[in-house]
């Protein structure tokens, strides 16, 4: 058995043509200064795109950022595309400026966490620390 301590290793991406990538930036900044490995796509991402890059890169999660109202396509997109790709067992997280009817919707279409502007960076961060977990199956006491 290998001693070395496994990473967390995230993706960070913008799905569609949404332009603005300032809160993306600050959730990997956050990230990595909480020793996470952080991958960022940059914008204007294809969930094929996202997907690829995720699978190449070899991440435990997938940090969406939406801005421009294209959440309830392009979020379910990227799990649709893991799901072709088979790499359904990589957890996605989502963000950005979503109604709050809209968060329901997203975690029914597979994305594990929905967080919108507010939200403490403590619990974005611990989000993505359960899911690394359950991705790695270490146990989560």
């Amino acid at each position: 058995m290998n001693d070395k301590k496994i990473k967390n290793r995230v993706l960070i991406a913008k799905p569609g043509l949404d332009g603005h990538d300032r809160g993306a930036k600050i959730i990997a900044r956050a990230l990595r200064d909480n020793e996470f490995e952080v991958i960022y796509t940059g914008i204007r991402q294809s969930p094929e795109e996202i997907v690829t890059t995720a699978i190449q890169e070899d991440v435990a999660v997938i940090g969406l950022s939406s801005l421009s109202g294209a959440h309830l396509r392009l979020f379910p997109a990227v799990i649709e595309e893991l799901k072709k790709m088979k790499a359904q067992d990589i957890k996605v997280l989502g963000g950005g400026i979503i109604p709050e009817d809209d968060i329901e919707v997203l975690k029914k279409a597979g994305i594990e966490a929905v967080f919108t502007p507010g939200a403490p960076l403590s619990d974005i961060i611990d989000a993505f620390h359960r899911a690394c977990d359950e991705f790695y199956g270490r146990n989560q006491a």
